[in-house]
């Protein structure tokens, strides 16, 4: 199977992103894309993020191969419904939303009969809408494709070859285990920053407004990921909600014992834990999944 048409539902950092990538890197397949927001189509034809801006998602879809929903994981099966109708017997359906499981139950309600493989890269920013893609968001970044276990080998080839073309590493993964690391790798650590910033402004008139005006970097740097899109990270937690809640019970197994040895000067405790977290950080830099430079590679 080969990809020649792609149709991107959602013109947002992602879908941008996608059309602009696939523009740069795969200049021979046909891009289409729609939004519900009137004002987002036309931002994504002023900045050209794909090669035709539709005015409905059923237009968009007309001989697509591909079709990917970069929608909040709650409108998932709404949007895909829209177009239901309109799809070509043969086309895939994927999506970029970082829950997989749920994405693959409601695609499948919606789209019954057809082509589904959830397929979410891991990579983003705290960035939203049409004028935040770039066409280099994906490289050197991870996708997971998700296929059920009933999809076809050939379509599954043809999702990993279209998005090592747009520049990813590509990762097979069973959808539970993906909900499951991305509990741990994503969404803990946006719950936590999201928890932090907002306790901080709980405590503003306690503080006199100091804890924003002297913002050191760690505070900074948790409401850098705390300035994320608020509706797609309901969505997120509201359907990992399993898999988010058991790995919460443990961060929150682990941060009590992070309270018994600072209450009781376990130093040895605390430096230990430190040395392992700090070799971790190395692994990622080394791994290439960030920058090594000081400050997060921050220009002054």
């Amino acid at each position: 199977m080969t990809i020649r048409k792609v149709a991107i539902i959602g013109l947002g950092l992602l879908g941008g992103s996608i059309g602009l990538a696939s523009k740069e890197r795969a200049a021979d397949i046909v891009t289409t894309g729609y939004d519900r927001d009137p004002d987002t189509r036309a931002a994504a034809k002023r900045r050209e993020l794909v090669g035709t801006v539709c005015d409905s998602a059923s237009e968009a879809v007309i001989d697509a191969d591909l079709v990917i929903l970069c929608v909040p994981v709650g409108a998932m099966e709404s949007a895909a419904r829209d177009f239901g109708d309109h799809l070509p017997e043969g086309a895939i359906v994927s999506d970029v939303g970082s829950s997989k499981k749920s994405v693959q139950n409601a695609l499948a309600r919606a789209l019954s009969g057809h082509t589904i493989i959830p397929a979410p890269p891991v990579a983003g920013t705290e960035q939203s809408g049409p004028a935040a893609g770039f066409s280099t968001l994906f490289a050197d970044r991870w996708c997971i494709i998700t296929p059920p276990e009933s999809a076809d080998q050939n379509a599954v080839d043809a999702l990993c070859d279209f998005w090592s073309r747009l520049g990813s590493k590509v990762e097979i993964m069973d959808a539970d285990h993906h909900d499951l690391v991305l509990a741990v790798t994503s969404h803990i650590p946006h719950l936590i920053a999201y928890t932090i910033v907002g306790t901080a402004s709980d405590l503003e008139d306690v503080t006199r407004s100091e804890v924003i005006k002297y913002s050191a970097g760690g505070f900074r740097d948790f409401t850098r990921i705390a300035a994320s899109d608020p509706v797609m990270w309901r969505d997120v937690f509201l359907n990992n909600k399993s898999a988010v809640l058991e790995m919460l019970g443990r961060f929150t197994e682990d941060l009590t014992a992070l309270q018994r040895a600072i209450r009781s000067g376990d130093g040895e405790k605390l430096h230990d834990l430190f040395s392992r977290t700090r070799a971790i950080r190395r692994e990622v830099i080394d791994q290439g999944q960030d920058d090594s430079k000081p400050d997060f590679g921050r220009e002054h």
